[in-house]
């Protein structure tokens, strides 16, 4: 089979890095981004302690075909835990294979077996053939939320 799917290692901070600016490009916010190698490695491959999020990566025939990054969240609702999925990104070239689908199922096969309650992820609204496809998996989108966010000098204000 073409597709494997592994654990990202340190070695992997520069594809993971690559991702990340391709996935940026594509939600037309490359200028947002800030990662370097250094952020990356100490955040999600830290000396001691536990690492800020996990990441995933996709193979096709040996080569890095896409990632997904995830973090744990809890639910007071349920009193579980929950996973958020921070991104899902296949290299446009190799789309249409399966690869997106084997990323998410695996990360929801993680947070079945974490007890999680919940698997969420944001997308964003003019994404058509993500929001198709994550409707074609079962996922339900919530209208009613709106996401809030502080970064920046609003983050430094507030804090």
């Amino acid at each position: 089979m073409p597709l494997q799917l592994r654990p990202a290692t340190p070695a992997d901070v520069p594809v993971i890095l690559g991702f990340i600016r391709d996935l940026a490009a594509y939600e037309r916010l490359l200028d947002q981004v800030e990662a370097t190698p250094e952020r990356l490695r100490k955040t999600l491959f830290p000396a001691a302690g536990t690492p800020a999020a996990e990441c995933v990566l996709a193979l096709w025939d040996d080569q890095p075909a896409g990632f997904a990054l995830f973090f744990p969240t809890y639910s007071t609702f349920l009193a579980r835990p929950g996973i958020h999925l921070e991104d899902l990104f296949v290299t446009p070239a190799l789309r249409g294979r399966g690869i997106g689908g084997a990323l998410l199922r695996h990360v929801a096969s993680l947070a079945r077996a974490r007890g999680c309650g919940r698997l969420e992820w944001n997308v964003l609204d003019w994404n058509q053939p993500a929001i198709a496809f994550y409707e074609r998996l079962g996922a339900q989108r919530l209208p009613e939320w709106q996401l809030c966010r502080l970064t920046g000098p609003a983050l430094d204000r507030v804090g």
